[in-house]
């Protein structure tokens, strides 16, 4: 138990560093900056959907369980997404307000830039990463060779995953350095995921299903309820072009990922 522990762990940490691959685009021009999160933005929606629709539910299905059951969890993923935007709205608006009877700070300012669907980036990738602590986790129970090939297969997915997020988190207000911090917050919560599954043991496996369920739902929802809005706010031909061609991208990568599972 004790060696599935350091191999967890150190496979984990890796995982987690990769949250940091935003370093090589923060001595980038704004200009093209703004060029790559543009791009990112529609390879995200392609990613987000392909990921869902490839990995999670055919996952889920996969596991036994009723397919009403699943399909009820997929939904209610959905729904809580919603009522989480929600509240985030609602938060945001009340802080906005109390902005005008402050005095000038730069922290506040800052704060109000931000856009709500942030922060649902952010709470997804984190249900996700803590999902990806526990499937690690569960795969080195099996054999050291399962949770190396597991660990890699993350690895590989969590790269593209982590440069278009830190493109969303950018493109919805953050700053750079922010968008950074909070990605490598987000990502350790696949430390917590392996901790949970080394203290629970084989009990975890029953849960799985119904996680992954809730977050494709979530994926869904904020795919197309945050995402899908921002790409269409442009009309022009080329660059409509170039958004279809990178959703495209998003799901073929996701496709790929079939070969290596």
């Amino acid at each position: 138990m004790l060696t599935v522990s350091i191999y967890s762990g150190v496979s984990v940490l890796i995982v987690s560093l990769i949250s940091f691959v935003g370093l090589f685009f923060i001595s980038v021009n704004e200009k093209i900056l703004k060029g790559i999160i543009f791009v990112l933005v529609s390879f995200s929606v392609g990613a987000l959907f392909g990921d869902t629709f490839v990995h999670l539910i055919p996952e889920a299905f996969e596991s036994g369980i009723s397919g009403s059951v699943i399909s009820a969890f997929i939904l209610l993923g959905i729904i809580i997404f919603f009522v989480l935007e929600k509240f985030i709205h609602w938060r945001h608006s009340h802080t906005e307000a109390d902005e005008v009877c402050e005095v000038h700070s730069e922290v506040h300012k800052e704060e109000t830039q931000i856009k709500p669907a942030g922060y649902m980036i952010l709470l997804s990738d984190t249900a996700h990463n803590f999902l990806d602590g526990i499937i690690i986790a569960a795969s080195y129970m099996v054999s050291i060779e399962v949770g190396i090939t597991t660990t890699i297969a993350v690895i590989l997915h969590e790269i593209p995953q982590e440069i278009g997020q830190f493109g969303l988190l950018l493109h919805y207000g953050f700053s750079k350095f922010k968008a950074l911090l909070f990605n490598f917050y987000s990502a350790l919560s696949a430390v917590l995921g392996v901790i949970i599954a080394l203290l629970l043991g084989a009990k975890i496996e029953g849960f799985t299903p119904f996680i992954i369920s809730i977050a494709a739902g979530g994926f869904i929802y904020i795919a197309g309820s945050d995402l899908v809005p921002e790409i269409h706010k442009t009309s022009d031909p080329k660059k409509s072009a170039i958004q279809f061609i990178s959703i495209l991208g998003g799901i073929a990568l996701m496709f790929s990922f079939l070969l290596i599972e």
